[in-house]
């Protein structure tokens, strides 16, 4: 049997020790709000569900990151454009039923913020893709202010409703069992998620445009030497990354109410995330989002609901400090220049 090097077994035990500690610190913290474990269970379900929408988001920047070097701050913002496009198109006088008014306000939704996400590569990034990386960063912050600022002009500062796709062939979306809620628009986001991850496995191994993809992001260099365009697999990086926010807007629409601003939050989560995956992985990626869903609503549960948001930056913070390639990440780097 192999002996395990002393600093293997370190690491090890100071994971256990440290689980163990924040769980008694949750259960600790949760018995003076007289919480139960049906609360728990709904905390987590909870969390799953903001959680899929973070490792969608989470994709977004991966995807971006790992062919160009570049992390897309606007990823926050395809968010936010795929909602209120949708909901735009769902709200127009179609002489259709409400089922086949939000499929076209989905597909209109994921067209538009895909369309945007290519038109933002060619006009800001692709002029500048000679300049250093943080030069590229600085860019797509200035598009993220651009968007929003577009987004205020258009739907103003008033929020909006998408209503929830079960409400459209059922009468009660809501499912109760043992104390525990569960809203039928969370199954719609597990399993968006889901069929997403299917259709990128599709994508990337069985066709030559993810192959390309996949080999510019392996090492940007060698792609284009045996003939793949860097530019156009750019292109496709930034569409990909907005249909992803896009479909992360539609899907968390209805359990929340989307306004022009929503995206800034939303896409520092996504970020972090994203960190938490190591950046380069889209497994991690999802793991990463999930994981910080749980962990944020279970922090907010059990304590204040006004640190939500300070969770996901404490946990950032940590992650770069103690393991900056992410809790499964290998120090892999985005795409070569």
């Amino acid at each position: 049997m192999p002996r395990i090097p002393r600093s293997k077994l370190a690491r090890i035990a100071a994971i256990i020790v440290l689980t163990v500690a924040i769980t008694a610190l949750v259960i600790g913290l949760g018995s003076r709000k007289n919480l139960q474990p049906k609360h728990y269970v709904q905390l987590i379900l909870d969390g799953f569900r903001g959680g899929s929408i973070y490792a969608l988001m989470a994709l977004g920047y991966v995807t971006v990151y790992t062919v160009t070097g570049i992390i897309n701050f606007a990823q926050g913002e395809f968010v936010m454009l795929g909602a209120l496009i949708s909901i735009s198109v769902y709200n127009m006088p179609l002489p259709l039923p409400p089922a086949a008014r939000l499929v076209v306000a989905v597909g209109s939704s994921i067209l538009l913020t895909t369309l945007i996400g290519i038109i933002v590569e060619r006009v800001a990034i692709y002029p500048a893709r000679l300049s250093p990386t943080v030069t590229l960063i600085i860019i797509t912050i200035g598009v993220t202010i651009t968007l929003r600022a577009s987004a205020l002009l258009i739907w103003g500062a008033d929020p909006y409703v998408l209503p929830a796709f079960s409400t459209l062939v059922l009468e009660d979306h809501i499912f109760r069992f043992g104390g525990v809620t569960l809203q039928a628009q969370s199954l719609w986001i597990w399993g968006t998620l889901a069929v997403v991850l299917v259709l990128l496995y599709v994508f990337l191994e069985h066709t030559i445009t993810g192959k390309a993809l996949r080999a510019c992001a392996v090492n940007r260099r060698a792609a284009q030497l045996v003939g793949i365009n860097p530019s156009r697999m750019s292109m496709l990086s930034f569409g990909l990354a907005a249909a992803l926010g896009a479909i992360g807007g539609i899907v968390m629409g209805p359990v929340t109410r989307p306004i022009y601003d929503m995206g800034l939050m939303l896409g520092l989560r996504g970020f972090v995330a994203a960190i938490l995956g190591g950046l380069v992985s889209a497994p991690g990626a999802v793991v990463g989002g999930l994981l910080l869903g749980v962990v944020e609503n279970i922090a907010a549960g059990v304590t204040n609901p006004t640190y939500k948001s300070v969770v996901a930056f404490v946990i950032m913070i940590g992650i770069l400090l103690l393991r900056p390639q992410g809790i499964i990440g290998r120090g892999e780097t985005g795409g070569e220049q």
